[in-house]
């Protein structure tokens, strides 16, 4: 199936569910969320549809740079949306949409850069969704303690604005953010024992800087999730680490891509 028609229908369908989400909060008032996540739903539906046709080449998984961030970016919001199912983080989507319009646009109109082309091993998909997965909810974390960290800053100041109003209490936020870390770092654990397991060489020259940078990553969430629960760390703390092991892992993945592809060419 071609991928244009479902490209620019999820393009549409994040656009209209991201503006209708905008003008409620700019309004101060909470938006319908059967609406919401009905919209969302639907927009992800066509971006998965659109998916393989980008990915699947006759020769394996084709995860240049805009194929993976519309890959990535489809896993964060379906993950995102799963959980506002059941819990208050709809505020997320706010910030989760626009991702999604552009990076299936993008996938879409881009040329296809010189990205790797892996064969079909199931070792190696494993390996793959279990690394999309870790970085799609480590992704959805530290959404969270960016917009943790908006509302403890307006709450000390007393001036909430309208999206902080429609936030859940500052505890529920913050107990939030560590479900996620810990279900994130255990995804990472075992993206990197894949890795180890099925990936020839973790340490070979075009992997390496990879391998290191998701080994920093996954020790300062252990460190973060050691200190939470021994020495009580929270706040500005947590939200740091959160946000340093974020880029780290980012760095690890598109970082490296980038220079790959748009710089060395290889």
């Amino acid at each position: 199936m071609q991928p244009l028609f479902p490209s620019l229908t999820a393009a549409l369908l994040y656009g209209l569910a991201g503006l209708y989400q905008a003008n409620r909060l700019h309004a101060r008032q909470a938006p319908n969320k059967r609406l919401l996540l009905g919209l969302g739903m639907l927009a992800l539906l066509a971006h998965l549809i659109s998916l393989p046709g980008h990915l699947v080449s006759a020769e394996g998984l084709n995860l240049d740079f805009f194929n993976a961030g519309s890959l990535i970016a489809a896993c964060i919001i379906m993950m995102g949306v799963l959980c506002c199912v059941t819990q208050p983080l709809e505020n997320l989507l706010v910030l989760l949409f626009p991702i999604g319009l552009v990076t299936v646009l993008l996938a879409q109109f881009i040329p296809e850069g010189q990205g790797l082309v892996i064969p079909e091993s199931q070792g190696l998909l494993l390996h793959i969704l279990l690394s999309v997965m870790a970085y799609g909810l480590l992704s959805i974390a530290m959404l969270q303690s960016l917009l943790l960290l908006i509302q403890d800053r307006q709450l000390k100041l007393k001036h909430p604005s309208g999206i902080i109003r429609n936030f859940p209490p500052l505890q529920t936020m913050e107990q939030l953010l560590f479900a996620m870390l810990w279900c994130g770092w255990l995804l990472l654990t075992a993206a990197l024992v894949s890795g180890w397991m099925f990936v020839d060489d973790l340490f070979a020259q075009h992997v390496a800087h990879k391998t290191f940078l998701s080994l920093l990553a996954w020790l300062v969430f252990a460190a973060l999730l050691w200190g939470r629960h021994y020495l009580g760390w929270r706040g500005n703390k947590a939200i740091r680490l959160t946000l340093a092991g974020f880029v780290l892992l980012m760095l690890a993945y598109f970082g490296s891509k980038l220079v790959r592809e748009f710089i060395l060419h290889i």
